[in-house]
């Protein structure tokens, strides 16, 4: 077998046959580079989920490295969709992930947003409802995947398991309830200004201390600040404008925190 022949087969275990349709082999062969080098062991995937790791004992580990799996994700690929019944319950290993809504004439608005070691998927799964959003990759994403009969049974016998989630769900609500309140009473420039805080927040900064650590394009910023794409693009330009902000394409820097926080407190 030759080298290409080989690395086409390892596409093809690591479920990456995908990138086939539309780049060429040195392109696949970057890809193949950049997703192997970010892969880990269950082990390694488990070890980062030093808290969920804390209320398990040692026989209850094995049980869920026997039967979680890893999953690789392309930028903008769907994790699950609205109406699905839950199979299964994720946590964010590596990269970015988003929660959302296809509202009426198919406008996405987006609900929430994962960083690395979060857990996602368990709301619809233990109340035995459909999914009533989706899921999916802001960009390249490394994910572990729960079997959620077993989970269940984890739970069952595991008071610590079971707090450690109720405590989850319990910060969630609390953050979707103030989110709510922000995005439907608050002024287009308001809700703007509460979405990068919220980025800010949630995903950090890079080394200069003032771009945020995520990369959004228009729309996805005006469905997570629950407005038009033209609302807020006008926005974001109002505020780099007064130099509140500076925009290099889906790059932003935040320029004076204060005054965003003073925008968002006027509302």
């Amino acid at each position: 077998m030759s080298r290409k022949q080989g690395q086409r087969g390892t596409f093809e275990l690591l479920g990456l046959h995908k990138y086939r349709k539309n780049t060429n082999f040195v392109e696949k062969e970057v890809v193949f580079r950049i997703i192997l080098a970010n892969l880990m062991t269950k082990e390694e995937a488990l070890g980062a989920m030093t808290e969920l790791a804390a209320t398990l004992t040692e026989d209850e580990k094995g049980k869920l490295l026997s039967s979680m799996r890893m999953r690789c994700l392309d930028k903008n690929e769907v994790i699950y969709k609205e109406g699905e019944i839950p199979q299964e319950l994720f946590c964010l290993i590596q990269g970015k992930v988003k929660i959302y809504i296809d509202g009426i004439g198919g406008r996405c608005q987006i609900v929430r947003v994962f960083d690395e070691v979060e857990y996602f998927g368990y709301r619809a799964a233990f109340s035995g409802e459909r999914f009533v959003t989706s899921a999916a990759a802001f960009e390249p994403s490394i994910l572990v995947c729960f079997p959620l009969d077993v989970i269940r049974s984890l739970l069952e016998k595991n008071p610590s398991l079971s707090w450690f989630f109720i405590r989850k769900l319990a910060i969630a609500l609390g953050k979707s309830d103030e989110r709510l309140v922000n995005m439907t009473q608050k002024h287009v420039c308001a809700r703007i200004a509460d979405s990068l805080l919220y980025l800010r927040d949630h995903y950090g900064m890079e080394e200069d201390g003032c771009t945020l650590r995520i990369k959004l394009s228009r729309e996805d910023m005006a469905s997570l600040s629950n407005m038009t794409t033209n609302n807020a693009i006008r926005t974001l330009s109002l505020l780099a404008r007064d130099k509140v902000v500076a925009i290099n394409g889906r790059n932003i820097k935040l320029l004076d925190e204060k005054e965003l926080e003073r925008i968002s407190r006027m509302g």
